[in-house]
């Protein structure tokens, strides 16, 4: 004889069975047209489709897409989380560090078990155990140019995560001269900043119109400073959200501006950026165009 628990877990199982069943229905409905996912991928990215913004069309474009993030730390953690989860098709991670017990106050994407192992291939289990349709390619090598140029060609979209100015120029160089957009984040202490270089566009600054090679300040990282925890994940996440709008085409992303976020006051603050003439990378002056 079957208990009452029985009859409930019969019941919610029929509940969830015709609640999807509902989804697809509602889905189908609306869209009356021909898509290449199937319907666990209807399901699972429902709450995309459904926004009249993306839908089906843009839910494609997303997993036809490739990124490049560089940096599997704090910022590298949200942005690969988020973009995985969000069906990006292809995922190619850049980093040449292994994980430590000290990353593990902020960077998400990392588990005590994987202490020792390299970033990379604890990015690659954490996706795979999120959404294991997402390709996922890691590259254990510290990212210069030479690498920077060949894997910026491959990828419709750059997300810079690295923690070091000599890497942010090197990015920026790469996707300057392969025209793809490009979406910094940084956060170090309370303070956090993000935008969009987008060379595509021909008023766009780039990272070296703002910060110049020449006035590149000390570095400063987290071991001698230190980091509030949420503040990378809060920077991460606009970082994917900026990448998802620009490979779904949709709504207004942050190039030509700086968003600065102050952690102890929870405030953000715009700042207006314009190309640097005299910039010896973009600038009409002296550099490439």
């Amino acid at each position: 004889m079957k208990s009452p628990s029985d009859f409930g877990w019969a019941f919610l199982s029929l509940s969830a069975s015709l609640s999807r069943c509902r989804l697809l229905t509602n889905i189908q409905n609306k869209f009356s047209i021909f898509t290449i996912m199937n319907d666990e991928q209807l399901l699972r990215y429902s709450r995309h489709i459904l926004l009249d913004e993306i839908g089906i069309e843009g839910q494609e474009k997303l997993l036809a897409s490739h990124v490049l993030i560089i940096g599997a730390g704090g910022l590298g953690s949200p942005v690969a989380l988020y973009l995985a989860s969000a069906g990006v098709g292809r995922i190619t991670v850049v980093d040449h560090d292994r994980v430590d017990a000290t990353n593990l106050q902020r960077q998400i994407a990392h588990t005590m078990a994987r202490i020792g192992a390299f970033k990379v291939d604890s990015v690659v289990q954490a996706i795979a155990a999120l959404n294991p349709d997402v390709q996922v390619v890691p590259i254990r090598l510290q990212a210069d140019a030479m690498l920077l140029n060949q894997l910026v060609h491959q990828a419709d979209l750059v997300l810079d995560c690295s923690d070091n100015f000599a890497t942010r120029h090197a990015i920026n160089q790469a996707c300057f001269d392969h025209r793809k957009p490009l979406v910094s984040g940084a956060a170090i202490r309370f303070d956090g900043q993000v935008t969009v270089y987008d060379s595509r566009c021909p008023d766009s600054p780039c990272y070296a119109c703002i910060f110049p090679e020449s006035d590149s300040p000390d570095e400063t990282q987290c071991a001698s400073l230190g980091v509030f925890a949420p503040l990378v994940g809060i920077v991460g996440t606009v970082q994917a959200a900026e990448a998802l709008k620009l490979l779904c085409g949709i709504g207004q992303s942050l190039t030509g501006q700086l968003l600065m976020l102050d952690g102890r006051a929870m405030q953000w603050q715009p700042m207006k950026l314009s190309k640097n003439a005299a910039c010896s990378i973009c600038g009409t002056l002296g550099g490439k165009t």
